[in-house]
């Protein structure tokens, strides 16, 4: 393929990349489904225009009826309709969204650039967390990256299949925080006397350093060079996985990727002991193999507490049953080489494994414990056994679980449904009948959810609706990334 072609073809990939989210949002959110002949669904927008596109879980092809025609729009006239239905159907300008939008089309065509000339890891877990080209698949700019040049963030990007060493800093030791277990970052490398060790991601560095330019003039940080080994990003970009060592690390970064800056917040810092504590008793109190991966214990520094924290997450071998395979549940969904989900031979058998591992630790944890785990794809991992049959689900991130009664059960539960059921079970069972047709994924759910003795579990399966949250209209009216607002979807649980 010549260059241009070969540009031509980036371009439309990363086309199609970008709109499938953008499109599942606008039409999830604002839009009218229609009664329509052919191979193509058609809907209502606000103001009265009509869009069809095709497919259902990854919408692709968006057209635009005008003048008694189907007119094909890209992306960036895609954008143009999105915000100019949005400020008819808000009143409000939408910000810097649109802009975002455009910015994850073009992160989308950096990573493709980049990661056509890079080397896949060959450790199977390390490329499911690696493959999210699309990512969250109902946000309108899942890859933004802030908007900055790709030369400041691209090493650094996990779907280019970045690798790379940590930057060491020491903190003067009147000037070090820390709590809970921070024991593993000082084998990281060595401090100076009177100096503790504080890891730093080099992007998260890079952005903050004019602010730091003090603290290094006086002493407080001395930069001690980087570590000897790689860390590898996994798909939440900030939080990096060293394999030898068997460590997750969790940092600030001063970037909004999706809908919130990614920063470990003081008031989340402080909570962490509770939550962590919390959702670590509800999964040892469990009789099952599900496990939960602690997010033990964080270490910064006074004059630059967000910027500079660092948290250290449990490693996988402590938990993971003898010879299985760990793989993230979003690249289940997205694909990547050696992919079990592909391969089965029997999905039926496969994604009842599936549901066995995943269902039962989660809504034990709510029932039992009053916790609730934030149990969408991303958080998720789902070991598998040499025949890649499911054996086990291990599950992540504290800085997302709500406790009951902090939230009241029936916030709570909402939550739980649509992390574990709208975000992630959906989405599973969505690929699973694309690539296998003649599966109905849906029975097999239904009874393991019937299995559980929850008074919230005859009512999800015999409500119409499930909980849809908003990611575009939150974006676009300027609301708290957390403050999560549902609209209602077709229950596929209610037995028709």
């Amino acid at each position: 393929m010549d260059p241009m072609h070969a540009r031509d073809d980036v371009g439309e990939r990363a086309d199609a990349y970008a709109a499938a989210p953008l499109l599942s949002c606008l039409l999830r959110e604002v839009a009218e489904p229609l009664d329509a002949p052919g191979d193509r669904r058609v809907y209502r927008l606000p103001g009265g225009r009509l869009l069809r596109v095709r497919g259902e879980r990854r919408p692709a092809e968006p057209e635009m009826h005008a003048a008694g025609a189907w007119l094909r729009i890209g992306h960036t006239e895609l954008v143009k309709l999105v915000a100019e239905v949005l400020r008819g159907y808000t009143g409000l300008p939408g910000d810097d969204l649109p802009a975002e939008m455009i910015d994850s089309r073009d992160t989308v065509v950096a990573l493709l650039t980049a990661r056509a000339r890079a080397t896949a890891p060959e450790d199977p877990y390390l490329r499911s967390e690696q493959s999210l080209i699309t990512g969250h698949p109902c946000h309108p700019a899942p890859k933004a990256r802030g908007g900055g040049p790709a030369a400041g963030w691209l090493p650094y990007a996990p779907e280019a299949h970045a690798r790379f060493p940590l930057v060491l800093l020491g903190v003067r030791e009147d000037q070090a925080v820390e709590e809970g277990d921070t024991a593993a970052l000082d084998a990281l490398g060595t401090a100076p006397p009177g100096y503790r060790l504080l890891p730093a991601h080099p992007w998260q560095l890079d952005l903050v350093a004019p602010t730091l330019a003090p603290a290094f003039a006086d002493g407080r940080l001395v930069r001690l060079g980087t570590t000897a080994f790689d860390t590898w990003p996994t798909a939440a970009i900030r939080t990096l996985y060293e394999p030898e060592r068997d460590l997750f690390l969790k940092f600030s970064l001063d970037v909004r990727i999706t809908n919130d800056i990614r920063r470990l917040w003081r008031h989340d810092l402080r909570k962490l002991r509770r939550t962590d504590t919390a959702a670590a008793g509800a999964f040892a109190a469990q009789d099952g193999t599900a496990a939960w991966l602690s997010d033990r214990g964080h270490r910064t520094a006074a004059f630059a507490y967000e910027e500079l924290a660092v948290l250290v997450r449990d490693g996988l071998g402590g938990h993971l049953l003898p010879g299985a395979t760990p793989l993230l549940a979003a690249g289940l969904v997205e694909g990547f080489d050696g992919s079990p989900l592909a391969a089965a031979a029997d999905p039926a058998a496969w994604w009842a494994a599936y549901l066995r591992q995943v269902v039962p630790p989660a809504l034990t944890a709510f029932a039992d414990h009053g916790v609730v785990v934030e149990a969408h794809l991303q958080n998720t991992l789902v070991a598998v056994d040499a025949a890649g049959l499911p054996v086990q689900a291990l599950f992540r991130d504290a800085e997302g679980v709500k406790l009951l009664p902090d939230v009241s059960r029936e916030a709570g539960w909402e939550r739980l449904v649509y992390t574990l059921v709208v975000n992630h079970l959906t989405e599973i069972a969505a690929v699973l009948a694309e690539l296998h047709p003649g599966l109905d994924p849906w029975p097999a759910a239904r009874a393991e959810l019937a299995r559980h003795d929850l008074p919230e579990i005859p009512a999800l399966l015999a409500s119409p609706t499930l909980p849809g949250k908003t990611n575009l209209l939150l974006r676009w009216t300027g609301a708290d990334g957390a403050d999560a607002r549902y609209l209602p979807l077709p229950n596929p649980l209610r037995d028709p």
